[in-house]
């Protein structure tokens, strides 16, 4: 009796159009092959005509869309002999770099901001054992100071300027491209440090490449649409912001990393930036949660809250197939979703059943 084979992590599966050999060790912790999920109740709520997916990243093994790049960082750090790695953080990145430095058995070094971190984030990171160094400043001095210090240390650097996290990255558009048979006509996505976006466009730019030659069927590719929090939105406002505020924690940043490549995407696809308040991003967040069973962290729900303005302005037009991606986990910022649900709290009643009767008819 064969059996079939299975793949446990995104290197294996795509490691035809990965920098791998077949001698690589890979560092995996089963990661990708993450749901899109077609949404169901919303578009009937907008009353458009539109197909929306999520993709769901808050299903990757630390909870968020940095482990596709992380396992390719953390792999190829591995094989070049290096022993720690570093990174500056706003929460994802630290939690992800610690578990797969965990996974090697080599040393993390994270730099996250003081008291600007979410609960969840803070304590996957400690959990993971890397060492945690608090800094009195926000992530862009953060990344500054991580790149001073890979000059003086033996340490490599995996936030997203380390290319082998955009190459991981880019397995996402392969994912959807597989799943859906051709691109999406629309992809929205938040935008913090840029190197997401600039890795799906890779990812579908490049499958549009293989699928030429190969049974995909090759789709025009889609309009990268990049959304923003108002007070963090460099590439709304067109240059770099050295004080972002903003909710949704892991998009506060006002120096992106992959400013020109982002550019670049947006010139190449067609596409746009835009920004929107935390008010909004947050009553995305909610309306996805509350009519669709999904919950992700604040700046997940800014591509969601993108996607569904521009729909309603019809910039994105009826008949289209858009796709939305969730970078995390809504578990990530538990503080935040209990600040929005001071209507929906338990209610304490007597442990009997006509109490529990009682309870369960006034809301039905």
């Amino acid at each position: 009796m064969t059996t079939q084979h299975r793949y446990t992590g995104l290197i294996e599966r795509y490691r035809s159009r990965l920098p791998v050999s077949a001698n690589t060790r890979l560092i995996s912790l089963g990661e990708g092959n993450t749901p899109l999920i077609e949404l169901q109740n919303i578009p009937r709520l907008i009353a458009k005509e539109v197909k929306i997916y999520v993709k769901f990243e808050g299903l990757n093994p630390t909870g968020s869309f940095k482990d596709r790049g992380m396992t390719m960082a953390v792999t190829k750090a591995v094989e070049s002999g290096s022993q720690a790695i570093i990174c500056a953080s706003t929460g994802n990145t630290s939690a992800s770099a610690a578990a797969y430095a965990g996974r090697a058995g080599i040393k993390a070094f994270v730099l996250i901001p003081e008291g600007k971190i979410a609960l969840g984030k803070l304590a996957q990171t400690l959990m993971y054992d890397a060492t945690i160094i608090q800094i009195n400043g926000n992530f862009d001095k953060g990344m500054a100071l991580v790149k001073e210090v890979a000059d003086h240390a033996p340490v490599t650097i995996v936030n997203s300027i380390n290319p082998f996290r955009i190459e991981g990255q880019k397995t996402a558009a392969f994912e959807i491209v597989d799943e859906l048979g051709f691109a999406p006509d629309f992809h929205c996505l938040p935008v913090g440090n840029a190197g997401n976006i600039t890795a799906y466009w890779k990812g579908y730019t490049e499958y549009a490449r293989y699928s030429a030659t190969h049974t995909a069927v090759n789709r025009n590719l889609p309009v990268m649409c990049g959304y923003q929090a108002a007070g963090a939105a460099p590439f709304v406002a067109g240059h770099p912001i050295d004080h972002p505020e903003t909710v949704a924690t892991a998009i506060r940043i006002g120096h992106p990393q992959s400013w020109d490549k982002a550019w670049a995407v947006r010139r190449e696809s067609g596409g746009w930036f835009d920004k929107f308040t935390d008010d909004e991003i947050l009553a995305a967040q909610k309306l996805l949660s509350k009519y669709e069973g999904v919950f992700c962290e604040p700046a997940s729900a800014t591509s969601l809250a993108g996607a569904l303005h521009d729909i309603k302005k019809g910039k994105i037009p009826e008949g289209s197939i858009v796709v939305c991606t969730l970078t995390g986990n809504g578990i990530k910022d538990p503080d935040i979703a209990m600040k929005q649900c001071v209507d929906t709290q338990p209610v304490t009643i007597e442990s009997n059943l006509d109490a529990v009767k009682r309870a369960i008819l006034d809301v039905l």
